[in-house]
């Protein structure tokens, strides 16, 4: 941990926050209303291999149905708004005023983007991460309906492949990832790869705002 911001100790901007993840290392806060961060740089990474990305077949239906609209960069408030609230399993959050603030100026400036599912005009699940070089900082997501974050999760791989992406880094691994292929690797092997990767022009924006559930998986399985 190299400090926390708020207690005088360390002042977080976003072109620190990019610096930082260039040398592997993420902020988190202890709760919603604590205000400062602290620096993560886990022992173990987890990441999901783009070449290894499993779809359960049930999920390959809904994609393939268009079930949702999947919007990008469409509305990052909603989005994190929604990952803020409880959910199933998650009484507490951990994002906190700060985190808003530097991750809505890094979105300002195109390297804070989002995955959206829509129904019926409303958001019903997404994710938001961070994208530098060929390689993308998956930060956290949300459904308030059945399949809306891993839809959107699903458009994720797709459009990061389109787009000459090397490394999507998901930070831990837990139940819900692991189903989609995630592994965790040593620290040091994951600095190598986020080093590869920094050398790659990823392009999020390669595909078109809003694609098809068939032309995703047809990307995926190219």
């Amino acid at each position: 941990m190299a400090g926390k911001s708020g207690d005088g100790v360390l002042e977080i901007t976003p072109q620190v926050l990019l610096k930082a993840y260039a040398c592997g290392i993420f902020p988190m806060a202890e709760s919603a209303e604590d205000p400062g961060l602290f620096w993560i740089e886990p022992e173990r990474r987890g990441i999901l291999p783009l070449n290894a990305f499993h779809i359960p077949s049930s999920l390959r239906k809904t994609v393939r149905k268009d079930v949702f609209e999947i919007r990008v960069d469409h509305d990052f408030t909603g989005v994190i708004d929604g990952c803020a609230r409880p959910a199933p399993g998650r009484r507490k959050t951990w994002i906190n005023t700060e985190i808003r603030r530097l991750y809505g100026a890094l979105f300002d400036m195109g390297y804070c983007h989002t995955v959206e599912a829509w129904k019926d005009g409303e958001l019903v699940g997404g994710l938001y991460g961070v994208s530098l070089g060929g390689a993308f900082f998956g930060e956290s997501m949300f459904a308030a309906e059945r399949d809306a974050s891993k839809v959107a999760l699903v458009h994720l791989v797709a459009r990061m492949i389109a787009g000459g992406f090397t490394l999507l880094d998901t930070q831990f691994v837990t139940e819900h990832l692991a189903r989609f292929g995630a592994v965790e690797v040593p620290k040091l092997l994951y600095g190598l790869d986020l080093q590869e990767a920094l050398q790659e022009d990823g392009d999020f924006l390669a595909l078109p705002d809003t694609v098809s559930g068939e032309h995703a998986l047809s990307i995926i399985d190219a």
